[in-house]
C-alpha cells in the first residue's frame, strides 16, 4: 500500500497524529476490507506496533501490541495451555482477504465467536488498552487484573468502535485454562422454533454449554442441523455429552461429534465460513432476543438467502442479495424485534448508501458526536466509518 505512515511505536505514532493535516484510515492487518463504509483518508498501520507485552500464565493475563498477529498470540497461550476465552473471528474466508488478523482489529471491531455464550463478549475479557488520540496524546484505561475497574469504561468503549476514537497501540487480555477435550451433539432436523428450545434447554442445564447454534439446510447437508458444544476434560465432556443425548432425546438428540470434527464446524460457525460464497452476496450479523430468533428470520423470509443461528438464537449471521431494496428489508424485518443489525461485507456502492450500523435515534447520535469530539476533535480517525459525518 502506498503511502502508509507505519509508525514503529507509541511515541512516533502520537508525533504522526499531531502533525496531521488529512483523516487517517486505521490499517492492521487488512483482513477485513469490506467491513464498515467505504474508507477515507491515509492509511496509518500498526504493522510496526508488534510483540507480546506480557504474558502471565499464572495470572491468566496478556498484553499484546495492536500490530502482533492474532497467531502470534494464540500460539503463545497455546503452549502455556491457556487461550482468549471469546473465540475470535478470523474474517479471512469471509472477506477472501489476505494477511494476518491483529490485536488491535480484534478490539477495534469486537466481533465474538460462539464462546459468547458461556464466555462473554470481547468487551467482557479486554481488560486494559493504549491508544493514541486525536490530539496525539498516549492514553492508558484499565489494568492487569479484573478487579481493577480504573477506566473500565472507557476500555469497554473502545471494544466495537471501529477505530473511530483513536488508534490503539496495545491491549489487555484476560485469559481461559484451554479445554483439553470437546465433543458436539448433533440433532437433526428441527425448524427454527424447535431449534431455540432445544438450545435454550441445554443451555440452562448444568452440562456447561460452551456453543449452541443451528445451521440451516444447504449448509454442507441437505438438512438443518442443531450443534451444542461441551468441552473440558476428556472424562467429563464424555458424561456430560452422554446427559445431553438424554436431556434432549424428545428433540432427536443421538450421537456427538468428537475432536478435529467438532472444532472443524465450530471453526466454520465463528468465522462466517458457511456464508462466506456466493462472494458477491451481502453478509449480515443480528444480535437479539434469542427467543425472537425464529420470528425474525420468518420476517425475513426470501429477503435471507442464508441463515444460521448462534448463541442459542440470540445471533442471527445471514445473507442477501446486494440490494438496497434487501438491505431495507433486513432493517423493517429486525427493527419491529428491536434487533441490533450490523452489515458486515458487501459491496462499496451498498456500504455507502446503507446504513452499515443501526440507525441512531436523534439523542443517540448527539451523544455519539459527542463521545467522538472528546476523543478525536478534529475527526482524524476512520471518519464516516461508522456513521456519515460522525
Amino acid at each position: 500500500m502506498n503511502n502508509t505512515l507505519s509508525p514503529a511505536d507509541e511515541r512516533e505514532a502520537a508525533e504522526i497524529v499531531r502533525a496531521a493535516q488529512a483523516p487517517f484510515d486505521i490499517v492492521g492487518g487488512a483482513t477485513r476490507p469490506g467491513l464498515g463504509r467505504p474508507r477515507q483518508g491515509d492509511p496509518l498501520s500498526s504493522a510496526k506496533l508488534t510483540g507480546i507485552v506480557f504474558h502471565e500464565p499464572a495470572e491468566m493475563t496478556l498484553r499484546a501490541r495492536a500490530g502482533t498477529p492474532l497467531a502470534e498470540v494464540e500460539a503463545s497461550l497455546a503452549k502455556a495451555g491457556q487461550m482468549l476465552p471469546f473465540e475470535p473471528l478470523d474474517p479471512r474466508a469471509l472477506f477472501a482477504s489476505s494477511g494476518e488478523p491483529t490485536v488491535g482489529g480484534l478490539v477495534a471491531t469486537a466481533i465474538p465467536g460462539p464462546r459468547r455464550v458461556s464466555a462473554g463478549a470481547v468487551r467482557d475479557n479486554v481488560l486494559g488498552v493504549r491508544l493514541v488520540n486525536g490530539r496525539g496524546e498516549i492514553v492508558s484505561a484499565g489494568g492487569r487484573v479484573m478487579k481493577n475497574v480504573t477506566g473500565l469504561d472507557l476500555v469497554k468503549l473502545m471494544c466495537g468502535a471501529q477505530g473511530t476514537l483513536g488508534l490503539i497501540t496495545e491491549a489487555t487480555f484476560k485469559l481461559l485454562p484451554a479445554p483439553p477435550a470437546e465433543a458436539t451433539v448433533v440433532i437433526r432436523r428441527l425448524d427454527d422454533a424447535r431449534a431455540v428450545e432445544a438450545m435454550a434447554r441445554a443451555l440452562s442445564s448444568p452440562h456447561g454449554v460452551s456453543g449452541a447454534a443451528t445451521i440451516h439446510a444447504g449448509m454442507g447437508r441437505e438438512f438443518p442441523r442443531t450443534l451444542l458444544r461441551v468441552e473440558g476434560f476428556p472424562e467429563s465432556v464424555t458424561y456430560r455429552a452422554e446427559r445431553l443425548i438424554a436431556l434432549l432425546a424428545d428433540f432427536g438428540a443421538k450421537h456427538a461429534l468428537e475432536g478435529e470434527d467438532s472444532k472443524r464446524i465450530w471453526r466454520s460457525i465463528r468465522d462466517g465460513a458457511f456464508l462466506a460464497e456466493p462472494r458477491e452476496r451481502a453478509v449480515w450479523r443480528a444480535s437479539l432476543k434469542p427467543s425472537d430468533a425464529p420470528a425474525a428470520l420468518a420476517a425475513l423470509g426470501e429477503t435471507a438467502r442464508a441463515a444460521l443461528m448462534d448463541h442459542g438464537g440470540g445471533c442471527l449471521w445471514f445473507s442477501t442479495d446486494p440490494t438496497p431494496a434487501a438491505a431495507t428489508a433486513v432493517r423493517a424485518a429486525l427493527g419491529r424485534l428491536n434487533g441490533h443489525v450490523h452489515l458486515i461485507r458487501a459491496p462499496e456502492d451498498l456500504r455507502a448508501h446503507a446504513d452499515v450500523f443501526p440507525p441512531l435515534s436523534q439523542a443517540l447520535a448527539r451523544l455519539t458526536r459527542g463521545v467522538k469530539a472528546s476523543f478525536d476533535p478534529e475527526g482524524r480517525f476512520n471518519p464516516g466509518r461508522m456513521y456519515a459525518e460522525i
